[in-house]
């Protein structure tokens, strides 16, 4: 049990300290967070179209619409432009909390993984990485991949070297901690 909580604890702060890397000394995210001159009257006309927080996909069809109607929008939209917006009434800038959280999520992440390599028998340090980096490259592929393939999402390489950056390198943790006697 002791081993499995330090496993669990010192890989959450691997996969911890590079999301932190990777959002921001590196910024590896940051086509995804492109900067506009126009962000104050862009932020200004939102704030005045949108009664609430929300996401919004652009051009879309109203709940209910028949499949006649939707096929039409979809066939009028086609090559034009469009958008997606998350839409937040008030910035929370609660870094302590968000952090907080992402570790909390870490730590139960890792806990998992821990689990899933004291059910293999007797793993060797090969194994327990290369399972690492699978668990890193099935993440990338059902979450940001899939996410790209349908709305083309401007991190992609930056996702794809978080996971197997941070998961080969939690892989090199758990391989060595896990086989120890």
């Amino acid at each position: 049990m002791k081993k499995t909580i330090v496993a669990s604890l010192v890989g959450a702060i691997i996969l911890f300290l590079w999301q932190f890397l990777s959002w921001t000394i590196t910024e590896l995210h940051r086509p995804a967070q492109e900067y506009t001159p126009k962000q104050d009257s862009i932020l200004q006309y939102l704030n005045s179209q949108f009664s609430e927080d929300g996401s919004y996909f652009l051009p879309t069809y109203p709940k209910g619409a028949s499949m006649e109607e939707q096929q039409k929008l979809m066939e009028a939209a086609t090559g034009k432009p469009w958008a997606q917006i998350q839409y937040h009434k008030s910035m929370n800038a609660n870094m302590g909390m968000n952090m907080a959280r992402g570790f909390i999520v870490n730590i139960a992440i890792l806990w998992l993984v821990c689990w899933l390599f004291g059910k293999m028998t007797n793993p060797s340090f090969g194994t327990i990485f290369g399972a690492s980096l699978a668990i890193g490259l099935i993440v990338f592929m059902h979450g940001p991949y899939t996410n790209h393939i349908w709305f083309q999402s401007r991190d992609l390489m930056a996702y794809l070297i978080d996971a197997v950056l941070a998961w080969g390198l939690t892989g090199i943790w758990l391989g060595w901690w896990l086989r120890r006697k």
